[in-house]
């Protein structure tokens, strides 16, 4: 199932959706979740926050994932199963990729001008790939961990 996800959310991106809204799509769509807020809710997450040279784009996909599918409904509910998915995924992205911070991973700030323009003559596009498929998978095996608490 984890291998039809990671393909799924590279389909989404192969059709023009950016990073965070292909994780959140295809990993909501393996869940059965539907809503008319995805992709929508991660659009300001993609590009490392809009362009801004924060987070990665599929980092914050992956954490959208987490909290769409364990968060909480109400003001008392425990936060654990999320926060401890979340630092475990963040803990676990940066190892696998050196850093969490788009501008870092991609070696450019996309904000900067003609820094798209970088991107895509550097096709950067295939390492964006490489993220998000570890995201997705790091996320699948998170979200299959009863044990994190």
């Amino acid at each position: 199932m984890k291998d039809q996800v990671v393909l799924r959310s590279l389909e989404y991106m192969e059709s023009g959706f950016w990073c965070a809204e292909s994780v959140l799509l295809a990993v909501a769509e393996a869940k059965g979740i539907q809503s008319d807020l995805i992709p929508k809710i991660a659009t300001g997450f993609c590009s490392g926050m809009a362009r801004t040279g924060g987070q990665c784009g599929a980092l914050s996909g992956g954490i959208l994932c987490i909290g769409l599918i364990l968060g909480r409904s109400t003001p008392g509910s425990p936060v654990n199963a999320v926060y401890s998915r979340v630092e475990k995924l963040r803990q676990d992205f940066e190892e696998q990729f050196g850093s969490t911070g788009c501008s870092d991973l991609l070696g450019l700030d996309l904000g900067e001008e003609g820094g798209v323009q970088r991107f895509l003559d550097s096709n950067l596009r295939e390492k964006c790939l490489t993220y998000i498929e570890g995201t997705v998978r790091l996320v699948m095996d998170l979200l299959d961990h009863p044990d994190l608490e």
